[in-house]
């Protein structure tokens, strides 16, 4: 029996996905999009197939915030097992060496953690979606050539020790944009003198989204099979929830209209930088850059061209 093709619709909103162990992240994606027929969907930076957790997804207009988005802090849980590496640095990649895991107290941990955290230099896994040469690492990994992984600066707010079942290390990490766990365990694992690899990984947080109310891709389908889409859009955050890190400027209605057609208008002045616009009616229209008192458009979301339209109009997802 041949698939009912969907139907897609204009849906604007944030979805704060469980993503399930064994999908990427636009397999991810793309089931929910199907489930929410959302026209067009993004992601905030790709979680591994092995891990599980926060996978914020945009939808529609949401998709312009997606890259402020995967710039913020995060959070994992990630449980780093000792004594054995592979070509991924993680449970799903080829085992290339085992040697033995010394005596190890929890002070000689803490001094093989102690480098990792703060602005460190990183080597990223060859099986990463870094480009080089316009191709990502993983595509030319899969080929079996041979790769450099690049380094870069990263920053890692936090690394700690959560607990230890003989060779396995349950750590808490926060990050900064670019971090690979993969990395900091491998690292950790070579400075232990036994290597080590990612057996799980949970994504805890992502900025601004710090106590996340996740759905898993099964919730989500039991919803509506037995509630409906409204069931399912009740789960949507507004586009505005990504932007609460941002300073918020509002405007009246003839700054409003003339922001959205791109021009520069006067603003209260503040810090300079990217600020969230909204109309004095709490209709969010999208970013700007601030520099003194003077306010430039920079990624508008469709309505800011008809600031007084009303707000039930442009959240409503039409059928």
């Amino acid at each position: 029996m041949t698939k009912a093709k969907t139907r897609f619709r204009s849906l604007d909103g944030l979805l704060l996905l469980d993503k399930p162990q064994g999908l990427s992240s636009n397999q991810a994606l793309q089931q929910a999009r199907h489930l929410f027929r959302a026209e067009k969907g993004g992601h905030t930076g790709s979680l591994d197939p092995l891990a599980t957790g926060l996978l914020p997804l945009c939808f529609g207009e949401a998709t312009k915030i997606a890259g402020l988005l995967l710039g913020s802090a995060k959070a994992y849980e990630t449980t780093a097992v000792l004594g054995l590496t592979t070509d991924s640095d993680d449970a799903d990649g080829a085992p290339l060496r085992e040697r033995p895991v010394p005596a190890l107290d929890e002070a000689t941990i803490e001094a093989a953690l102690a480098p990792l955290r703060g602005a460190i230099r990183q080597r990223a896994p060859i099986y990463s979606a870094l480009k080089q040469g316009g191709e990502p690492l993983y595509a030319k990994a899969r080929r079996g050539e041979a790769i450099e992984a690049p380094e870069r600066d990263v920053v890692v707010h936090r690394l700690d020790l959560i607990d230890r079942d003989g060779p396995r290390l349950r750590l808490h990490v926060e990050c900064g944009s670019g971090t690979y766990v993969r990395s900091l365990v491998r690292d950790l694992g070579e400075a232990l003198g036994c290597g080590a690899h990612v057996a799980t990984l949970r994504r805890l947080w992502v900025e601004p989204f710090r106590q996340p109310r996740m759905f898993t891709l099964d919730q989500l389908r039991e919803l509506v099979a037995g509630q409906g889409e409204a069931a399912l859009e009740a789960c949507l955050l507004p586009i505005e929830a990504g932007l609460s890190a941002f300073p918020r400027v509002a405007l009246d209605a003839d700054a409003a209209r003339r922001l959205g057609q791109g021009q520069t208008v006067d603003c209260a002045e503040g810090d300079e930088g990217v600020v969230a616009v909204f109309s004095m009616q709490g209709l969010c229209l999208g970013m700007a850059q601030r520099d003194g008192s003077r306010l430039s458009p920079q990624r508008l979301f469709r309505w800011a061209a008809n600031p007084a339209m009303p707000a039930e109009q442009v959240v409503t997802p039409s059928a």
